[in-house]
């Protein structure tokens, strides 16, 4: 089995190389992945037995990020290695001082999860949520090297858990042990006969946490926000931005800040909040932020913190490709509203049914919300307290997975 996910591998990353020819993203792939064996060996000098933590993107990176902090506080001798499989993760963070040593992760092939092993050698490798590379794993379990899984979520229609999946299930029983998100999934893996596991949640709630209790002002977000009613909306697509023009057509008492999801996308969003005086924030002076309607954050890196000014914020990407982060806005407790496609989000799942978040089709569907806070102050205000204990209920899950990897 694991030669011929090898040639799948080998497959896939011939079709990446075919399309860096024409797609940036896939260039980027390619590129960052040209002579990293030398680069790694020159870095390494092969004695200081790195932990190695591997994030598929930049969400699974900010799940990492709380236990890295944990590691590197408790530990500052010991060296962190980060790998990444996607460049929206790596171009983002390859020059983040937490970590020691950023890296591309080699596609999954023996060859290639030797060599890697060889150059590093790990004391531990640490995974965040399903990243199931199987010669890799394959190669860790042969060298005696730990390795755990964190913040995972698993799902009955998964192949782990079909009789035609058990060959995959025998690799995850490899593992040192699964930290997961709910105990739905801790009786999938122990279904499959594997007893290390343990219910610790999402390592995001304490990130989140972190980033809302620090003391910080964004003067550019007060200027704009002045005395009116905010939405932020963030890792937004096409469709919650239309959603959202209408929105602010039916509804004229609230300001908008929209972060959409991928920044080249900004004569997009300009164009389809035209009818509204729009600044972009790279653009924009105090004069510009105080008389416009909206603000589109066109650069990275404060979505999180812009979030602490809402009253209400919408999340994007549910409506697509699937929803982005909203925890980094429930920290802050407001309400908070995305499209239908939702269900694989345990904390969207959670908070709809508590009603503290909305899942909606259309502008008027918020519309109405936002009419009966207005009339019923005390439904908002219960609303946003829900969020914010939601928060609060499921912090700890860095300090319990730093304890069980490092202290039994």
């Amino acid at each position: 089995m694991l030669i011929l996910l090898s040639i799948g591998i080998i497959l896939y990353t011939s079709c990446i190389c075919i399309a860096s020819i024409f797609n940036k993203k896939a260039r980027l792939w390619v590129k960052g992945r040209i002579g990293q064996f030398d680069k790694l060996a020159e870095i390494l000098r092969g004695d200081e037995h790195p932990v190695w933590v591997h994030s598929a993107s930049l969400g699974e990176y900010e799940q990492a990020r709380p236990l890295i902090e944990k590691i590197k506080q408790e530990h500052p001798d010991i060296k962190v290695l980060v790998t990444f499989f996607s460049p929206s993760g790596y171009e983002i963070r390859k020059n983040d001082t937490l970590p020691d040593y950023v890296f591309y992760l080699p596609s999954d092939t023996k060859r290639h999860a030797k060599r890697f092993l060889h150059i590093v050698q790990p004391r531990m490798a640490i995974f965040v949520k399903y990243e199931f590379w199987y010669n890799y794993i394959n190669q860790l379990s042969e060298r005696n090297i730990p390795f755990y899984y964190v913040s995972a979520i698993f799902r009955p229609n998964q192949y782990f858990f079909k009789p035609a999946g058990k060959w995959f299930a025998e690799q995850l029983r490899k593992a040192s042990f699964f930290f997961v998100q709910n105990k739905e999934s801790e009786d999938l893996l122990r279904s499959i006969d594997i007893p290390q596991v343990e219910v610790c949640g999402d390592t995001r709630f304490d990130r989140v946490y972190a980033i809302a209790t620090q003391s910080y002002t964004l003067d550019f977000v007060e200027r704009f926000k002045q005395d009116r009613k905010l939405i932020v909306a963030g890792s937004t697509w096409g469709p919650d931005e239309s959603l959202l023009a209408q929105l602010l057509t039916r509804q004229q008492g609230y300001k908008l800040i929209v972060a959409p999801h991928e920044i080249v996308r900004k004569a997009e969003v300009q164009k389809t909040f035209s009818n509204f005086k729009t600044v972009l924030f790279t653009e924009a002076n105090d004069e510009m932020l105080e008389t416009a309607d909206v603000l589109i954050v066109d650069t990275i890196g404060m979505l999180s913190k812009i979030y602490k000014y809402s009253d209400i914020s919408y999340i994007g990407g549910a409506f697509k490709t699937g929803l982005h982060n909203i925890l980094e806005a429930a920290v802050f407790g407001v309400p908070l509203f995305f499209g239908p496609k939702y269900s694989h989000f345990n904390e969207a799942v959670m908070l709809v049914e508590r009603k503290g978040a909305f899942s909606i089709r259309s502008s008027k569907e918020i519309y109405d919300i936002l009419c009966r806070f207005e009339k019923e102050p005390e439904i908002y205000k219960t609303t946003c307290d829900i969020c914010q204990q939601y928060v609060a209920e499921n912090i700890g899950a860095c300090e319990k997975i730093y304890k069980r990897i490092f202290l039994t």
